[in-house]
């Protein structure tokens, strides 16, 4: 399969285990592949560098030494409800394989094992998400915001958000730059088709609208950042 994502990149994986070795040895491979690589030996690193890095697959090992891997998947998830998690586990229990799943996780190998296996695992996984993604691809998703381009519907934590057809459109070019600043000009062209000259303050007006709907009473997704334009990311 194609090793890239849409923009020609390469395809991001994030390798999670506190033995080091292991780890880099993983890694190799996988940048072999032509995958892009980061690493992380602690839980709490991991979903630190998760958040930053955007992997596209995460390599996980289930012991970690602060937390396990089940809690470093929720925390993953929390931010990237679909990314996909090969867990590496070192016990052959039939119940912690069915932990994993059932916590989310789509495959996982048993220690010891082939590099070979681990990157046949990925491949399949990626061409599974990639099938799951066109389903959805039309739902635009960013932590606990969902917007679908379809049906015009946008939900956060489940409850259903009513927007004006500009609020839906503006919503909309954040949901597609997460986590980018976007300056004043941009949103203008974009969403209003304007030149920029005199007409920021309409971009101003429909931020403040859109925060009322979408982060009133809620942890805020939208950010002002000062002298430079907007940012929408998912809660902390």
């Amino acid at each position: 399969m194609e090793l890239t994502r849409p923009d020609g990149s390469p395809l991001r994986v994030l390798v999670v285990d506190d033995e080091v070795n292991l780890a880099e040895l993983v890694a190799m491979a996988l940048r072999y592949e032509g995958f892009e690589t980061r690493m992380a030996h602690a839980g709490a690193k991991a979903v630190a560098v998760a958040k930053e890095f955007g992997p596209d697959v995460v390599v996980l090992d289930m012991m970690l030494p602060d937390f396990d891997g089940l809690e470093v998947l929720r925390r993953m998830r929390g931010v990237d409800p679909h990314v996909p998690v090969l867990f590496l586990t070192a016990r052959d229990a039939v119940e912690d394989r069915v932990a994993g799943l059932t916590a989310g996780g789509d495959d996982y190998v048993t220690k010891p094992f082939s590099l070979e296996e681990v990157v046949a695992r990925l491949r399949a996984l990626l061409r599974r998400a990639g099938a799951r993604a066109a389903e959805r691809e039309n739902v635009l998703v960013i932590g606990d915001l969902t917007l679908d381009e379809d049906s015009h519907e946008v939900r956060r934590d489940g409850a259903e958000i009513a927007l004006t057809a500009t609020e839906f459109e503006l919503l909309r070019f954040l949901m597609r730059n997460p986590r980018r600043v976007l300056s004043k000009a941009q949103i203008l062209d974009r969403v209003w088709n304007y030149d920029f000259g005199g007409q920021a303050n309409v971009v101003e007006l429909y931020i403040s609208y859109l925060r009322k709907k979408i982060d009133a009473g809620r942890a805020p997704m939208i950010h002002t950042m000062r002298g430079a334009g907007y940012v929408l990311k998912p809660a902390d």
